[in-house]
């Protein structure tokens, strides 16, 4: 159940779019599995700082009631985890990219996970992790450079995280990368419909009070080009579904202090660092006046990408040769007669 700060109510539409040490698994020959600050992927787009991300991350794990604000990723780590289990297999070793303070994990068993490496960029976030009952190893490493070799793990995960990657399509390739063959990876990150309310509502306040607005709220991976990532980065038999959570907040400062809280605040390069307080109040009422809901609280949309793809293996299941068809498709139609005359 969801657990916002204040007033909350939740909707969801979902539709089909398509103990060890690191040296015992091997490392591969990476510097570090933190990046430094401010590294990126070679002729990768610049457009996260993933320092001032760590920091946020950081900040948010030490605070003194991180529960308070855990509502979403528990949620969506929980829709994760019901994912494996729908899966028919047992994982000897698994790993959680981004795995923040261990949201999938938590909810998974020794039955189905014999062993988690956790990773993420914030060390706050890995020592202030979530109990559970399946053996876990903490790494700190960023999620376009993981310290493993190929074909280590039988599983990885990732939960609300890839959204900050300054190169996406290597992220999904070191996944694939680490997987075995047969392996699956379950992930999920936030879609392009994600807070349009406050998007739209900040913009009008902005262009109305100081004649244009900059961008406040960070950029989404579009559905159909997640598709394709995956594909060019390996992975086949893919499923993406997209799945909305509707939470309400009793204003939009609510909203924005759970986002803090989350460490999800914006941390694009070409940010505004100051919002004037009439731009702010502005915003606010505008907010309410465009989506205030019947008992006075305000909504705010999350869209949520699940993505499952897997590594390819000689056993998997391939289509048919072209042309080794025996029926025409013209024939289809005829089934239906066929059908009711042996009825008769």
């Amino acid at each position: 159940m969801l657990k916002p700060c204040g007033l909350w109510r939740l909707w969801r539409r979902r539709t089909r779019v398509a103990g060890g040490s690191i040296e015992n698994l091997g490392r591969r020959e990476v510097a570090s599995g933190a990046s430094p600050p401010g590294r990126t992927s070679p002729g990768a787009l610049n457009i996260f700082d993933r320092d001032l991300k760590r920091k946020q991350k950081n900040w948010a794990a030490v605070q003194p009631e991180p529960m308070k604000f855990d509502y979403l990723k528990e949620e969506v780590g929980y829709r994760i985890a019901d994912r494996i289990y729908d899966i028919a297999r047992n994982f000897s070793l698994a790993l959680d990219v981004g795995c923040g303070r261990g949201y999938i994990a938590q909810h998974l068993n020794k039955e189905t996970v014999e062993k988690f490496f956790q990773t993420d960029i914030a060390e706050n976030a890995l020592k202030n992790s979530l109990e559970t009952e399946i053996p876990t190893v903490s790494v700190l490493a960023d999620e376009e450079f993981l310290p493993f070799r190929e074909n280590t793990f039988d599983l990885v995960v990732s939960s609300l995280s890839l959204h900050w990657v300054n190169d996406l399509p290597r992220a999904l390739e070191q996944i694939h990368y680490v997987l075995k063959p047969d392996g699956v990876f379950v992930g999920a990150m936030f879609g392009g419909d994600t807070l349009y309310e406050l998007r739209c509502s900040l913009q009008l306040a902005e262009t109305e009070r100081e004649g244009g607005f900059s961008p406040h709220i960070s950029p989404f991976t579009a559905v159909n080009d997640l598709g394709h990532l995956l594909g060019r980065a390996g992975f086949n038999t893919l499923t993406v579904d997209t799945d909305e959570i509707q939470v309400n907040y009793p204003g939009m400062f609510e909203l924005m202090e759970d986002l803090q809280g989350m460490g999800e605040s914006n941390c694009s390069w070409n940010r505004k660092s100051l919002l004037h307080r009439n731009t702010m109040l502005a915003a606010a009422a505008v907010y309410r006046e465009m989506y205030r809901n019947e008992d006075g609280s305000v909504p705010a949309t999350y869209q949520i990408y699940y993505m499952i793809g897997w590594k390819y293996h000689d056993s998997q299941a391939r289509p048919a040769e072209r042309g080794s068809a025996t029926v025409s498709f013209g024939e289809l139609g005829k089934l239906n007669n066929l059908t009711s005359q042996e009825k008769k």
